[in-house]
């Protein structure tokens, strides 16, 4: 099987320092299921395809060592494609060096890794997940197994496709009803040229793939084995329908698709919820796997981005740290902001004086504050892991939501829980005018969950759409939705320094326009358009 990108001239981010333009490679990028087998044996049983399965949700959490370290699949994409450009996500220690992805500087640079990884990861998925799809029929092994392995495929398919588009085409609502250009539509193993689709397009395709997966799913009989929530299964083709639909603003298929994927999965506990997000909960839909012996070792999410990972646990960097303002919008006794140092857990102290806090960085200096902060960690540490910020250092905001249950960075990370289907629905209620539906969501997610016992919820009107909003954002921060969520709200990024009541570093403290940077919206790599001769 030929490749989709045909070279790559790449400039290397170096963490919290400068760029660095890396040699050029004429060799095209590798998207075939195994390097040792071609597509029709990796499928030629149900036994190879299962493993074939496999390799494609590996590709998720896989160091794609091509682009360099840290391209991790979708943990890079959750943090560098969705945290860093967010308003809510601060990571000061190296926000000056990261500041282009941060201020979303980069999206026209279509020589640049930055540009075109996105790309390549999720159509190396595609690229997999066709070679399933296209052979499975004609494998030896059960009929059973046989559409339960082309519903996984086609719904890897349909998550790709879905993400594609967050990145690479224009909002739904400025999209004059999907006519806008969408992504390459390549649903079989050819590699010759393809024009783009349109969004309406694509987004048909989207719907027509999990509609037969999910047909398949319960034609199949079975269900992804205990725990392995990193294949799909017919809630995992549930919830990809509901996101691609809330996206395209088909609110009264996203409100039935979101409600079907969290079946069987419920709200965790409060003790789930401070147990790490480093293991599957009740509620995981879909998510990664994690184990020791699959240890990508210092490019993995952990070991920079958990709060007692590597990083934070021999170096000043931190772990990332929740927005200011909208933490302080959380009442005090919400069981998510005890996941975060916020002022109101260290009363007493002037956070405007640099004896206490560092102006730029937001980190913690006063000796007596730091005490309380390391008081205040061991009292709600995660049980039975590493401590976190064993480095001793702290920052506003800093997050005690991700850890690592081994070292550097071992863990799962969650790609979607049923939290999420219940803030869908909560977001289609609004806008399909159920304002009571949309309040009784709100009231599930925070209350009826245990996560604030006296959460109520009367508000209507854009009083309830910044209520949403708040609550979406502090659930599921940190998990890959931030950027995308303010691009399709077409909502502005404000970022302010501390002086400003904030807690962002000088250089990324800016405003976006929703009209600004390309309209949101990263150019097509330059191989693609080089490599294929239909596109314009």
């Amino acid at each position: 099987m030929r490749k989709y990108i045909s070279k790559l001239f790449i400039c290397s981010l170096v963490a919290g320092a400068s760029f660095l333009t890396l040699s050029c490679s004429n060799d095209y990028l590798d998207t075939k299921p195994t390097s040792s087998v071609g597509a029709t044996d990796a499928v030629g049983t149900t036994d190879n395809a299962w493993k074939t399965l496999n390799g494609v949700a590996q590709l998720m959490i896989t160091q794609h060592s091509y682009y360099g370290q840290g391209f991790n699949g979708e943990g890079y994409i959750m943090i560098r494609m969705e945290s860093y450009p967010s308003q809510n996500y601060n990571y000061n220690y190296y926000a000056n060096g990261w500041m282009p992805l941060f201020n979303q500087t980069f999206h026209n640079r279509t020589t640049s890794q930055y540009n075109s990884y996105a790309w390549y990861y999720y159509y190396s998925i595609i690229g997999n997940s066709n070679s399933i799809i296209c052979n499975i029929d004609a494998a030896e092994g059960s009929d059973s197994e046989k559409k339960f392995l082309k519903a996984s495929a086609l719904t890897f398919r349909a998550y790709a496709f879905e993400k594609l588009l967050h990145y690479y085409s224009w909002r739904w609502k400025d999209s004059n009803n999907g006519a806008s250009q969408g992504v390459i539509l390549r649903l079989d193993e050819s590699t010759d040229g393809m024009p783009f689709s349109t969004m309406a397009e694509c987004y048909t395709q989207i719907y027509k793939d999990l509609d037969e997966a999910i047909a398949l799913f319960n034609e199949s009989g079975i269900d992804r084995p205990s725990g392995e929530v990193w294949l799909p299964n017919v809630n995992v083709a549930h919830a990809v329908y509901a996101r691609a639909a809330l996206y395209k603003e088909d609110y009264a298929k996203a409100l039935s698709e979101a409600k079907l994927a969290r079946q069987g999965y419920p709200l965790m506990s409060n003790a789930e919820y401070h147990a790490g997000f480093c293991n599957p909960t009740s509620e995981w839909i879909f998510g990664s796997f994690g184990g020791s012996q699959e240890n990508i070792w210092y490019y993995s999410h952990g070991t920079q981005y958990a709060c007692n990972g590597y990083y934070a646990s021999v170096q000043p960097t931190g772990a990332g740290a929740i927005g200011r303002e909208l933490i302080n919008r959380i009442p005090d006794n919400d069981a998510r902001k005890a996941l975060f140092l916020t002022e109101d857990k260290f009363p007493g102290y002037d956070w405007n004086d640099e004896d206490v806090l560092d102006p730029d960085y937001a980190i913690f200096w006063d000796d007596d504050l730091i005490a309380e902060t390391e008081a205040y960690i061991d009292q709600v540490a995660a049980p039975g892991l590493e401590t976190p910020y064993q480095a001793g250092y702290y920052y506003l905001g800093a997050q005690l939501k991700f850890y690592v249950f081994d070292l550097p960075g071992v863990s799962y990370l969650p790609f979607i829980r049923s939290s999420e289907m219940v803030l869908v629905e909560a977001e289609a209620n609004y806008f399909l005018n159920n304002t009571a539906d949309a309040q009784a969501a709100l009231v599930e997610l925070n209350a009826t969950s245990g996560r604030n016992p006296q959460y109520t919820c009367s508000k209507t009107g854009d009083d309830l759409w910044n209520e949403i909003m708040d609550y979406r954002e502090v659930e599921l921060w940190g998990e890959g939705f931030a950027w995308s969520d303010y691009k399709r709200w077409k909502r502005p990024i404000v970022r302010n320094t501390v002086a400003n009541g904030g807690n962002a570093y000088p250089t990324v403290a800016i405003t976006i326009p929703v009209d600004g940077v390309n309209n949101w919206t990263w150019d097509v790599p330059l191989n693609e358009i080089d490599y294929n001769d239909k596109l314009d």
